[in-house]
């Protein structure tokens, strides 16, 4: 099993293109599903969470090529198949996104209940219970989400009881096909959001609201090949957002060519509370914290546009060498500390306190061996060992790898002593 040996104690410096973002990829692949022709998309991330999807869409029967510079068409006209089975789903929780774009083609949908990070629940109730609203059959047995539309879905409104990202996405995808109107109020708002709406939208889908809390969906008989050719994936704001912060808490200074500063206004925000100096264009990011070592800075979790809950575990590695004490609550998943435990391996103070995690800076890490328990948390442990006295090991990174294209020559362009063993 690969693992990350990291030396220590480099101030980083240099550029880093940013990848497309898995959390979009990922909905706009499950979308192509509605589609009876070629549809092909660029600035794909080669990551495993995307070709754990494609090869869900090579079981319903889709037809997927990717060339060598990531360009993916999926042709999903032959799809044979509205079976997602455990096998193939059961690493990854955004595999529920394939249910309703079948359910809305095909009037049928068998989907095996997801698996993924260990991060607290996320369950499916509110697919389920949306679905439902729009005339669906749905039961739960066996493992798997076994939902029934023969006649179609009808458009109605679907308040949300929470904001929920994939549940929001799922059903702007059944609704896209649902005669008549559907509102979703309470809809989430993320870029990610927006993203597969304009995708959907660049298909011929009727779309109003994106980007805020209210989506109206009005149903159309069929979407169509777009006329621009490929549709590109926009820019991962937490591949982003790390590498920024693997910049900061070393002292040094780094610039994210092909980021979108749109996305991430709560996280630059923190940046410069940390003590960076922050500058913006159209599409790069520069941040630069002089050698100085960072402040602490308290967060606080919640859906977009506030401080995301993929760039909590970063933050409190940031926090575990800054000058002075800061807190971190999180508020979207009940279970996203356990890299807390791990940090503390490398002498992090750090007191949990319920849902809260109270961090004391310390001048100085110390390596150890570290395992990741998630994906972002996997990301904490690599950015505390930028900053360790010595050689810090990260076991279990296939957690890493689900949602950072090739981390360790990232960090490498940036100056980071940072390898992959086995």
């Amino acid at each position: 099993m690969d693992k990350l040996s990291i030396a220590g104690g480099v101030r980083l410096d240099g550029e880093v293109r940013v990848s497309g973002s898995k959390n979009a990829a990922l909905p706009i692949l499950a979308a192509t599903l509605l589609v009876d022709s070629a549809v092909v998309l660029g600035n794909v991330p080669h990551l495993r969470d995307v070709t754990t999807t494609v090869a869900v869409l090579c079981r319903l029967g889709c037809q997927v090529t990717v060339d060598e510079r990531m360009l993916v068409e999926v042709d999903a006209s032959a799809v044979a198949s509205v079976e997602a089975p455990y096998e193939l789903v059961r690493t990854m929780r955004a595999s529920i996104l394939v249910l309703g774009p079948l359910l809305a083609r095909f009037g049928r949908a068998d989907v095996s209940l997801p698996g993924g990070c260990a991060i607290g629940a996320r369950p499916v109730d509110l697919h389920v219970s949306g679905l439902r609203r729009l005339g669906a059959e749905v039961t739960v047995e066996g493992g798997y989400i076994r939902a029934r539309a023969p006649k179609g879905l009808l458009g109605n409104t679907i308040v949300f009881d929470t904001v929920t990202v994939t549940g929001t996405e799922n059903l702007m995808m059944a609704a896209v096909f649902a005669k008549g109107e559907t509102v979703l109020e309470n809809a989430a708002r993320e870029p990610e959001v927006t993203a597969l709406a304009e995708f959907l939208s660049s298909l011929g889908a009727e779309i109003e609201g994106a980007g805020s809390a209210r989506l109206v969906i009005r149903g159309v008989d069929r979407l169509r090949q777009p006329a621009a050719g490929a549709f590109d994936v926009p820019a991962d704001r937490i591949e982003c957002g790390t590498y920024l912060l693997a910049a900061a808490i070393t002292g040094g200074r780094a610039r994210m060519l092909r980021s979108r500063p749109e996305d991430l206004d709560a996280v630059l925000e923190k940046l410069r509370e940390a003590g960076a100096e922050v500058a913006c264009g159209e599409d790069w990011i520069d941040v630069d914290m002089g050698g100085r070592r960072p402040q602490p800075v308290s967060i606080r979790t919640s859906p977009y546009p506030g401080f995301p809950t993929d760039m909590q575990a970063q933050f409190m590695a940031l926090n575990c060498v800054a000058d002075g004490v800061a807190t971190v609550e999180e508020t979207v998943f009940e279970n996203r500390f356990m890299h807390a435990l791990e940090l503390q391996r490398m002498g992090a103070r750090i007191d949990l306190r319920g849902n809260t995690a109270v961090i004391e800076g310390v001048e100085q890490l110390a390596a150890a061996p570290v395992m990741a328990t998630d994906l972002r948390a996997s990301a904490s442990l690599v950015l505390a060992g930028l900053v360790a006295q010595g050689e810090t090991v990260v076991d279990r990174i296939y957690h890493i790898d689900r949602g950072y294209e090739c981390i360790e020559e990232k960090l490498g362009q940036l100056g980071a002593r940072i390898r992959r063993v086995s």
